[in-house]
């Protein structure tokens, strides 16, 4: 399903941790991370197709989440050219998405994801709440951090403001992205979680 404009519907899943920290998922057979997302049937509302992209990339059920927020209308990021399928019938030029906020109510061990023919993801961790922004492909960063400015206040109602720091100054002005992306400090490297997360173009 793809708009006039070139963009299909599309949703994105941050899950967190109840102490604040998101989990961020490497991509099967490649070197992308990335948060879930996927995108909507004609016959879904984006709360439904969240719930199905949950099941289908990792493995959690509704009662193994609460939805603490969502983002406000559409947000968009357009593909890179070599992304972009100039032979398909419609062409899609990007993604315009809303984006979810979960609290995990349920175990680490509920996780799985291998549950479906073809996985998304192979690897997951915990990281940072702000981490992703300095780590997912370049042609995210600005929705990431879109997302991520707006679905902070919910998720440091929960983990409080030292795990859910305010956005630095590079990340308070949507302007600055993406071209100022890369002049963030490092944020700390998070521990690893050995779970059995590319081209982020394809989902």
């Amino acid at each position: 399903m793809i708009d006039p404009d070139g963009y299909r519907p599309n949703v994105g899943i941050v899950l967190m941790h109840p102490d604040g920290r998101l989990f961020w998922a490497r991509r099967v057979h490649r070197d992308g991370w990335q948060f879930p997302q996927g995108g909507m049937n004609t016959d879904e509302t984006p709360l439904e197709a969240m719930y199905r992209e949950l099941r289908e990339e990792t493995g959690l059920l509704p009662q193994h989440v609460e939805v603490l927020g969502a983002t406000p209308g559409w947000l968009r990021y357009r593909l890179p050219q070599r992304a972009i399928r100039r032979n398909d019938r419609l062409v899609c030029i990007g993604q315009k998405q809303v984006w979810f906020l979960l609290r995990l109510t349920g175990e680490e061990s509920d996780l799985r994801l291998d549950l479906t023919d073809k996985p998304e993801f192979d690897h997951w961790r915990w990281v940072d709440f702000w981490y992703p922004v300095e780590h997912v492909v370049m042609f995210k960063r600005g929705v990431y951090a879109s997302a991520l400015r707006h679905l902070a206040p919910f998720a440091r109602r929960i983990a409080g403001a030292q795990a859910v720091p305010a956005p630095g100054p590079d990340l308070r002005s949507p302007e600055a992205w993406p071209a100022r992306c890369r002049q963030r400090p490092r944020a700390r490297q998070p521990g690893m979680n050995a779970r059995g997360g590319g081209d982020p173009a394809s989902n």
